[in-house]
């Protein structure tokens, strides 16, 4: 009985130190006065910082620039409460690398908003989210969360979860890329954005 006891104790114990493993604590990426942690583009005329929202402006030339980390990431959450702006909004979350991302606002390719699908190049959009035309709301701020472990990422869009997708190939690790997709006229912010390293 003493063993079976034991047995059972220690079940508990693996099972809630993998929970445990699998629930980041979220800390502050943004500190809602400037850059700090950040790499800034050269002559950034793009991203800049008023009462703890970072807004995301295109140029006249509408060239696009992707905020990133300087961290680098292995697994990971990231949270981030993101609103429209002016323009069509083509933005997204860039993980670990340029060719993985989490779309939020409007696809070029499909022109019609994929905010919480994956968008993978050579792939495209391989797996859309779903019920977020119900979820989302485009004139308010939302909260986008996004696990990313190995390469499985899951998304919730407003609390409610869009998506789980599996890529094929990527990096072990990474930084993490806010995006102002090139070729457009938009305006896009972001405030209280948190990151979490899973173990």
């Amino acid at each position: 009985m003493m063993r079976k006891t034991c047995f059972v104790l220690l079940l508990f114990l693996g099972v809630s130190q993998l929970a445990q493993a699998q629930q980041a604590k979220l800390k502050k990426a943004f500190n809602g006065k400037n850059l700090k942690g950040w790499v800034v583009p050269e002559n950034n005329i793009w991203w800049s910082v008023k009462e703890g929202v970072l807004f995301a402006k295109s140029d006249p030339e509408k060239t696009g620039s992707i905020l990133w980390t300087k961290k680098n990431y292995n697994d990971f959450v990231i949270e981030t409460e993101f609103l429209y702006g002016e323009g069509t909004v083509d933005t997204g979350i860039f993980l670990r690398t340029e060719k993985e991302q989490i779309q939020m606002g409007i696809s070029g390719s499909l022109k019609r908003d994929m905010t919480g699908s994956p968008y993978i190049v050579g792939k495209g959009y391989p797996v859309e989210a779903e019920g977020v035309a119900d979820i989302l709301r485009p004139n308010e701020w939302n909260t986008i969360k996004i696990k990313a472990v190995d390469n499985v990422y899951t998304v919730w869009l407003n609390g409610h979860k869009v998506v789980t997708y599996t890529s094929d190939d990527v990096p072990e690790e990474g930084p993490i890329g806010l995006q102002l997709h090139p070729g457009r006229d938009m305006t896009t912010s972001f405030r209280n954005i948190r990151i979490g390293e899973l173990d």
